[in-house]
């Protein structure tokens, strides 16, 4: 790992009260006095004081600052840490990191100041990926999971399971170096019931990932229904806010329109789509072609049914696309006389999908929706004290190779093969197991990983 002394701006770049230019690496109190005037010079504070002073260049005053200093090792990167707490204009930020990239330091890569602490030891990769995770979190499910996993529930979990792997490892070998003083005898069934074990652990969490996607990315979720059954309405009143033009006139949302929406402690990408009904206009047909195609790619489908109309050709053709598809049908328009039923809309479709009675004008019901949904998509109910969920791909995959691995371990046993086999496979699951930690990661996907995320991370 390179040593020299990196600095960028950890804010976001827009006008706001503060801003942040942080300086890490050997020489960062070095750099730091070059272009600050306070009291005493920042090389001779105490760790994790914050100093007032100034920031100066060749032409003089940019901006009065606070300045933290943080000493190795206790920092985020384990590396010494100065931030420079400025005043938050888009310009003065740029100019204070300008001064220090002039005295000493190289401007940061993406993720470069978690990819030290990574390398420093002061993380594991598990939890470098939730540091990325909290900053995109956009419900509190993602976040508290997040949270979890930068607190290490992750890294323990795994390491947890290597040292089973590891201990019966080296002790199959030590026997097979020594079989004089250690015996082999009957350890075939010992090491099945410890595979057993941790397939067991491994498969759990591979089954959380189903969770851990819905919590991390949001449900796709589209909303379909016949011209003027109300989907706008509702799409407005999931938003909060007029994000679809209403009006009496059938056929007025004739594009799609994407908004992402937090239901409760989920997100929905939700999908408004034009009223599917047969039609010669050449700009409606195409918004309903399109309804059409993102039905066909959706998690969820949220039917809306005017239940004020009786139903019609448009409704069964609207029945038939959903046949197959994770369907809430919500009976709209509560609020007026209903001629639909939901004994009749069950009559249409299969058991088990819910049908809700909702007025989007008065918005009643959406809570029910917001029940419906969730036992739908989670798996029980949802706890983050000891349940540990799967949300990246990446790691998913690794549990997957690794219970793969474990499970060959058992057919040797029950094939009994010598127990050096035993070992390859064990090996093999727990360098699979090492991705997710980062102990077995190589370089190119540990610089793929950290490319992703933001300047100043």
């Amino acid at each position: 790992m390179e040593k020299d002394t990196i600095a960028a701006i950890s804010t976001g770049m827009t006008s706001s009260g503060i801003g942040i230019v942080r300086i890490s690496g050997e020489n960062a109190f070095t750099v730091a006095d070059r272009v600050y005037k306070g009291k005493e010079l920042i090389k001779n504070a105490a760790s994790h004081t914050i100093h007032y002073g100034h920031i100066l260049d060749g032409s003089g005053l940019i901006d009065e600052v606070l300045v933290m200093v943080m000493k190795a090792p206790r920092t985020f990167t384990g590396e010494d840490t100065v931030e420079i707490n400025c005043h938050g204009g888009t310009y003065v930020v740029r100019k204070v990191l300008e001064t220090v990239l002039k005295n000493g330091a190289r401007a940061a890569e993406p993720g470069e100041f978690t990819k030290r602490a990574f390398l420093n030891g002061r993380m594991d990769l598990s939890q470098a990926e939730a540091v990325i995770d909290v900053i995109h979190s956009e419900n509190d499910y993602a976040l508290q999971n997040s949270v979890n996993q930068l607190k290490g529930s992750i890294r323990n979990k795994i390491n947890n399971i290597r040292n089973k792997i590891i201990y019966n490892t080296a002790f199959i070998e030590s026997a097979l170096d020594d079989p004089e003083h250690i015996s082999l005898d009957g350890y075939g069934t010992v090491l099945k019931n410890v595979s057993e074990e941790i397939i067991g652990e491994l498969e759990e969490m591979i089954r959380s990932s189903d969770n851990g996607r819905v919590i991390k990315e949001g449900i796709r979720t589209v909303i379909v229904g016949k011209p003027n059954a109300g989907k706008s309405s509702l799409l407005n009143v999931l938003s909060g806010h007029e994000r679809a033009i209403v009006t009496d006139i059938e056929g007025t949302t004739r594009d799609i329109l994407e908004e992402k929406i937090n239901l409760g402690d989920l997100t929905l990408d939700v999908v408004d789509t034009a009223g599917i009904r047969q039609t010669e206009d050449t700009i409606e047909k195409i918004g309903v072609e399109r309804a059409r195609k993102y039905a066909e790619s959706a998690d969820l489908i949220i039917y809306v049914v005017d239940a004020s109309r009786k139903l019609d050709d448009n409704d069964q053709e609207i029945l038939e696309i959903i046949q197959n598809k994770k369907t809430i049908v919500l009976l709209n328009k509560s609020d007026l006389e209903m001629v639909v039923s939901q004994e009749e809309i069950k009559s249409h479709i299969k058991d088990g999908i819910p049908v809700i009675s909702v007025s989007a004008k008065e918005e009643d019901g959406i809570k029910d929706l917001e029940d419906a949904v969730k036992e739908m998509f989670l798996t029980g109910n949802i706890s983050f004290n000891n349940q540990i969920y799967i949300s990246n791909a990446r790691q998913k995959q690794a549990l997957e190779d690794a219970s793969g691995s474990m499970k060959k371990v058992i057919e040797s046993i029950e094939n009994a093969l010598p127990e050096d086999f035993y070992t390859i496979d064990l090996m093999d699951a727990y360098e699979s197991l090492g991705k997710i930690t980062g102990e077995s990661a190589g370089e190119d996907l540990i610089n793929e990983i950290f490319s992703k995320f933001c300047m100043g991370k």
